[in-house]
């Protein structure tokens, strides 16, 4: 097995501890009925995530983005090899990986992104492969962390080369 992959999958099997609780995709009142869209979210496209079902820093990626207005499609892969095999086919490079690997609107969203670089994303349309938050950055969504230090979201295109889509200072 190559060493980026070998990390890759450390990196994912790291994920693997937290508490299994379910996504939504709906929002609900607090009296369990569904609530209406927002227009935000009405002119959001779905997000559709993979991720495995004990990841609980996914989760909260998946809960910060839906607070940003997305409507969130979650979907538990049974493990890490099957996760692979979706970045894999997502084009995502072995060293951009994270725990979790979401569709967008044509675009690949690898791992902790704010969601206001994934908005970002959307309203400039680059003529890129994607954007990731390479590893599991402290104090990016999902990883809250106090005083983390900056990470950097870098975007790849189809010919693998790549660049730094934007420096994110945790808040």
């Amino acid at each position: 097995m190559r060493r980026l992959d070998f990390l890759a999958l450390a990196l994912l099997a790291a994920c693997g501890t937290a508490d299994a609780t379910p996504d939504a995709s709906a929002t609900a009142d607090a009296g369990g009925s569904l609530v209406a869209a927002t227009a935000e979210q009405q002119q959001l496209p779905s997000v559709l995530v993979y991720k495995t079902a004990t990841c609980g820093c996914c989760h909260g990626w998946v809960e910060h983005m839906q607070a940003a207005g997305f409507t969130v499609d979650a979907r538990d892969v049974p493990g890490n090899v099957e996760l692979m095999g979706i970045k894999a086919d997502a084009g995502v490079p072995a060293e951009m990986s994270s725990c979790h690997t979401s569709l967008i609107d044509g675009y690949v969203v690898e791992g902790h992104v704010p969601a206001d670089q994934v908005k970002r994303l959307l309203a400039e349309r680059p003529s890129i492969v994607g954007i990731a938050a390479p590893g599991m950055p402290a104090g990016s969504p999902g990883m809250d962390i106090p005083n983390s230090p900056p990470y950097d979201i870098i975007a790849w295109r189809a010919d693998g080369t790549r660049s730094v889509f934007a420096e994110v200072t945790p808040r």
